[in-house]
């Protein structure tokens, strides 16, 4: 079994902007987050057009203790045609050279106001990616102490496998989209491969985007069916609940990325971990995905 280097559930902040608040607010939400057990922050270079990791980095200068009381988790690789950053002509586009890698972290560390990042991640696959220079990057950030762990970011299993066999220190998680909606990284070896490193795979849009209870389609219906019985079975108080309890059974012990800024949607995710599904349970949810019973 997977043992825990990122904790259950990970403070995500990629609408921070969304939230519209102050510094003085936005350190509130964090203090009181942390005061639940709560201290993995996920962020990326990109996320608000360049613009959350600073406004994140604000809350920090107000109090710079907080920063010994949390963990930072970002992400780079992506390189957005946007504001300021656009080039006439230019796409956008993956960059994974040993330059763009450090460049990103530095301004990772400017912005964040902080001497160290714990956990640098590679946001997408890039086509173009050279594994010696990735490693190249990884290890003169880790040698300076600027990153202190590494990861990637929805890579598949043999990117994943690349990646790790030029290095010598472990990558410490695979950051996918899974949830009872979308859930191909149950067979398409990413869960399996965290399990045989050892590793926390952490689970980005767990709500589906919203669509487990929004959406429409036949298979956002029988899924609501089915998480609202399993609620009032286990006494959840939410299909938000019963969605993290799901995840949070899987055996490679995922570390599940709530957007939320509400933190009431928090403490209840915090509730989450003390509800046990049944196996039963567990593939009843399975089931109202996939419309068809196992084999």
């Amino acid at each position: 079994m997977a043992h825990r280097t990122i904790s259950p559930l990970v403070l995500g902040f990629w609408r921070m902007l969304d939230w519209q608040r102050s510094a003085q607010q936005n350190l509130a939400f964090v203090e009181q987050c942390i005061e639940q057990g709560i201290v993995d922050t996920d962020h990326a270079d990109i996320y608000g057009q360049y613009r959350c990791e600073a406004v994140f980095g604000e809350l920090l200068k107000l109090k710079p203790s907080v920063r010994e009381q949390i963990r930072i988790i970002t992400k780079c690789g992506i390189a957005l045609q946007q504001g300021k950053r656009a080039v006439p002509g230019h796409v956008n586009h993956y960059n994974s050279s040993r330059e763009h890698i450090i460049a990103s972290a530095e301004k990772s560390l400017q912005h964040f106001h902080t001497d160290r990042l714990d956990c640098l991640l590679i946001h997408r696959p890039d086509y173009l990616m050279q594994a010696d220079e990735v490693a190249e990057a990884f290890n003169t950030l880790r040698a300076r102490g600027d990153v202190l762990h590494f990861g990637v970011s929805n890579f598949t299993t043999s990117q994943f496998e690349l990646l790790q066999s030029r290095l010598d220190f472990p990558l410490q998680t695979n950051q996918i989209e899974f949830s009872p909606y979308q859930m191909n990284a149950l067979d398409d070896g990413t869960l399996d491969q965290c399990q045989r490193w050892r590793i926390n795979p952490m689970c980005w849009s767990p709500l589906a985007g919203g669509e487990i209870f929004t959406s429409m389609t036949e298979k956002a219906h029988k899924l609501r069916q089915t998480l609202e019985q399993i609620a009032q079975e286990i006494g959840a108080s939410g299909l938000d609940q019963v969605v993290y309890a799901w995840l949070l059974k899987h055996p490679s012990q995922p570390a599940v990325v709530l957007g939320t800024g509400n933190i009431e949607r928090i403490r209840s995710a915090i509730c989450a971990q003390l509800l046990e599904l049944s196996h039963e349970q567990w593939y009843r949810i399975w089931q109202a995905s996939k419309g068809h019973a196992v084999p």
